[in-house]
């Protein structure tokens, strides 16, 4: 009988308290986690808007020339340089600049009219066109991976997978002219450029067909890939194998079995997808005349405007930044809550 004597501590018996405590810790540990997770982002992003900064401010000439009137002196020039405070230095103006990021206050442009107020109307375009091409890659990219997988190494698997590659290499200016002269010049089906409403969105939803589809097309070849590979992965598992040996059908098997465990690995894609479709909607807006951010920032680049070009980086920063954290906690609920 074990005792005191015995040389063999017991120790005594968890009580509920301890039953309590472990989610809490559980609970609190991944709060901490998350917590320093958003920290290392933001400060990802403001490294990204400093780089933006300097890199505004290595372009020839500056906002005081670039937006300077026909006739203007040098002394015209100069006093515009000071109002502007071109003449401080660049880390001064871009460390008053942050001082104000976390209260909305983007700054003023260079042409004297608030940075919020003229990304107001355009933002929203943008990421209306950006949200619904995420939506259809997702969609898409699943759809076609899914459907590859239940037959691996057929004709199905291998014609999918060989379109992705093909089509994922195309950029999206190729893929955006390719669809107006099918689907605008020749057939005419669709319009070719984006008239705008009274509140300066677009007047008709046929006219975000387009642009959509050429923002989606190229994320769809990657994403389908990255699908295609997270099942195939996935099919290697134990679990799995059982499945199959126990014959469930091959739809059971991929919905039940094969989707779950690959879901963190599309959610990175689609994550990763999202800064490339912002990035992509700049050319795209162009393509289409598409009401959106991409003129203000080509303006903006004009100008030598470099708060506005770092508005226009932060705002579509925030929105990467926000996606990334959900696909973190995806990856984070699969795993068992490790962040």
């Amino acid at each position: 009988m074990a005792g005191p004597l015995s040389g063999t501590a017991t120790s005594p018996p968890a009580g509920p308290d301890a039953a309590i405590r472990r989610p809490a810790r559980r609970l609190l540990s991944g709060a901490l986690r998350l917590t320093g997770l958003v920290a290392r982002r933001l400060l990802l992003l403001a490294v990204l808007l400093a780089a933006v900064f300097a890199a505004v401010e290595l372009l020839p000439g500056d906002a005081a020339s670039a937006t300077s009137e026909r006739g203007e002196s040098a002394a015209d020039r100069e006093r515009r340089r000071v109002l502007l405070g071109l003449d401080r230095p660049v880390a001064t103006r871009f460390a008053e600049w942050m001082t104000g990021l976390p209260t909305g206050d983007l700054g003023t442009t260079a042409r004297g009219e608030p940075v919020a107020e003229l990304l107001a109307r355009p933002f929203p375009n943008t990421l209306l066109l950006g949200g619904i091409a995420l939506l259809v890659t997702l969609a898409a990219s699943v759809a076609l991976g899914c459907w590859a997988a239940l037959r691996p190494g057929g004709r199905t698997d291998r014609a999918v997978s060989a379109t992705a590659t093909g089509v994922l290499a195309l950029p999206e200016f190729v893929v955006a002219v390719a669809l107006v002269l099918v689907f605008a010049l020749w057939t005419g089906w669709l319009p070719a450029v984006t008239l705008t409403g009274p509140d300066g969105s677009p007047a008709d939803w046929t006219m975000l067909v387009l642009p959509v589809l050429a923002l989606s097309i190229p994320q769809i070849g990657w994403n389908t890939r990255i699908v295609r590979a997270a099942l195939a992965d996935e099919a290697r598992a134990p679990h799995v194998e059982t499945a199959v040996i126990d014959g469930l059908p091959r739809h059971r098997i991929l919905t039940h079995h094969l989707l779950p465990g690959a879901m963190p690995t599309v959610a990175a894609g689609i994550a990763t997808s999202t800064g490339m479709l912002l990035g992509g909607a700049v050319v795209v807006e162009t393509v289409f005349n598409y009401p959106g951010i991409g003129s203000v920032l080509a303006g903006a680049v004009t100008d030598r405007d470099g708060p506005l070009v770092a508005a226009v980086v932060a705002v579509t920063g925030a929105v990467i930044t926000g996606v990334l954290l959900l696909a973190d906690l995806v990856r984070a609920r699969a795993s068992g809550g490790r962040v």
